[in-house]
């Protein structure tokens, strides 16, 4: 790339925020704020995860999404269950209130995305796909190898490496 041409982070990044800001206008009647229709699409995909991953998910504190589930809860959107595995852990689980929601929330995504993918062929949207996929993958590996050998809290190398799921789906 040139001098000239902008820069593959900043389309990145002006492109998601216009994304985002066009599934916004057309989310704007129901009810739900951004933070909120990104944790519903979330839990309708990963019922019965836990909050932290949630968290971890929508690059948010632990405290924030609690917070968050906590008012979805109240408006029926959501619910809690504790884990059989550990009691110390929440799950949440979508509503059947949420799963209706979830697939309009589909319905209006696929909507942005061809509004967004207008004046592309079939193969150069296609072209498009692979690509942003394959620099997630690369960006991933990266993050993962860094994540393997970066020393834990007591200066030992860990093998933990955060999973990655495809956030950038939530965030239609």
């Amino acid at each position: 790339m040139n001098g000239t041409t902008p820069s593959l982070g900043h389309l990145l990044h002006d492109t998601s925020r216009a994304l985002r800001r066009r599934f916004e206008v057309r989310m704007s009647g129901h009810s739900l704020s951004s933070a909120q229709w990104r944790l519903l699409v979330l839990a309708c995909k990963y019922p019965g995860s836990s909050q932290g991953s949630f968290a971890e998910k929508l690059e948010i504190e632990p405290i924030s999404v609690s917070r968050l589930i906590d008012r979805m809860a109240k408006g029926g959107w959501l619910k809690r269950q504790d884990d059989p595995r550990d009691r110390r852990v929440k799950l949440v689980l979508p509503t059947e209130k949420a799963l209706s929601a979830y697939r309009e929330i589909m319905d209006i995504a696929d909507d942005v995305y061809r509004e967004a993918l207008a004046g592309l062929s079939d193969a150069e949207a296609e072209a498009l796909l692979q690509g942003l996929a394959c620099i997630s993958r690369n960006l991933t590996a990266l993050e993962t190898a860094a994540a393997v050998l970066q020393p834990a809290g007591d200066g030992v190398p860990t093998s933990e490496a955060p999973a990655s799921d495809g956030v950038a789906a939530a965030n239609a």
